[in-house]
């Protein structure tokens, strides 16, 4: 299988790689670090001698070249290792530890600890279609996403539905981190109506037949997994009253795909456009997530329901991005960039649409949707 190179800058010292499962990390690190030595804690045989004896580590440095390299994949399965490693990096600094994991729930208060000056964070999620290049087909992006490991399979819809059980089974089930797992099943089936739409507790709980503080907990489990993230809305400087609650999308929209249920009332023109605006989300929170200096991303609604899709806000610039599924375009469809332009001029505001090339609809520019998410990189700049 043909190797895609990720655009991932890794730093010189110690570091956490974080991210869902299949999205390449072992992958990445295999191309990147050739001779480092590598403990895989989703081997039964690495997690049990680790987690009876976590100072067993000690041994393994020890036996250690300076300016060696030591992997510890899916370190969060084996999380009392982690005062070890804490200790090792500001013994051995000659060493540089690299600490893999799909979820954060178990050890987020030591990746804290560690964060503090020792360890940096990086984050690898689906493909961008810039990695992908002449590969990328937005067609196959919005049927089936864009994980590494479905991307590259040969039955992808059947990979995709044995991905979505296999976190189920081993990271929730096996992990107990819910008492009743087809409660949580039925909670991710019914989250997908939500996808790219605001997020309340009290709605979902009702449709999921369980309490608003377990569909919050619900969704936090989800969100350590990384398997969802949510938007703020953008409130700095507010003229208007806004909404308070969060927008809601899952990590990759294929997701969405395989847990969607459809139907004959379910129209695929709605679930077309909610996937193209999950796709163009996914795409933005990877990339701002990859640069060195914080951006935000975030959305704007207000309470007379004038919205914007995507506010990225940080040192590179301010931008506020509406999204639309069709080429033709109404006075409507740019009433909420209008708005947002009125209040905050110093934002860069566009239209992302699936148009032949790049338009100007009412004063606003229109980019064709595929180049933009081309250009979408870690290196470059969200929009010249």
């Amino acid at each position: 299988m043909r190797y895609i190179h990720r655009k991932i800058a890794p730093p010189d010292g110690s570091y956490f790689l974080l991210g869902p499962r299949g999205t390449g990390k072992s992958t990445w690190l295999l191309h990147h670090y050739p001779k480092a030595v590598r403990i895989d804690f989703l081997l039964g045989d690495q997690e049990r001698r680790f987690s009876g004896y976590p100072e067993r580590v000690r041994d393994i440095v020890a036996g250690m070249e300076p300016g060696s390299t030591l992997i510890l994949d899916e370190i969060q399965r084996v999380p009392r290792l982690l005062p070890e490693i804490h200790a090792l990096i500001e013994q051995r600094k000659d060493i540089q530890y690299i600490m893999t994991g799909s979820s954060s729930r178990k050890f987020r208060r030591s990746v804290s600890d560690l964060l503090g000056g020792r360890a940096l964070l990086r984050q690898m999620g689906p493909f961008l279609a810039s990695e992908l290049g002449n590969e990328f087909s937005l067609e196959k992006a919005l049927r089936i996403g864009l994980i590494p490991l479905i991307w590259t399979s040969t039955n992808p819809d059947e990979r995709l539905r044995h991905y979505l059980h296999l976190y189920v089974k081993e990271e929730v089930q096996a992990e107990g981190l819910v008492r009743q797992v087809g409660d949580f099943s039925r909670f991710m089936e019914i989250a997908s109506f939500s996808y790219g739409s605001v997020w309340t507790s009290t709605d979902i709980g009702r449709e999921s037949g369980v309490k608003r503080a377990t569909v919050d907990n619900y969704l936090q489990i989800l969100e350590d997994l990384f398997l969802a993230f949510s938007l703020p809305v953008f409130a700095r400087r507010a003229k208007r009253r806004l909404i308070a609650h969060s927008k809601f999308y899952f990590f990759d929209v294929g997701v969405y795909r395989a847990l969607r249920p459809k139907g004959i009332l379910d129209s695929s023109n709605e679930m077309d456009g909610v996937a193209l605006e999950g796709l163009v989300a996914q795409h933005l929170h990877v990339w701002t997530q990859s640069q060195k200096e914080p951006h935000s991303l975030s959305f704007w609604r207000t309470q007379t329901q004038l919205e914007v899709d995507f506010v990225v806000y940080g040192p590179k610039g301010f931008w506020a991005i509406e999204v639309k599924h069709s080429p033709n375009l109404g006075p409507d469809d740019v009433r909420g960039l209008k708005a947002f332009k009125e209040e905050y001029p110093e934002a860069t505001c566009f239209v992302v649409a699936p148009v032949a090339q790049k338009e100007l609809f009412r004063g606003v520019p229109v980019i064709p949707v595929t180049d933009f998410l081309l250009s979408l990189a870690p290196e470059n700049p969200l929009y010249k």
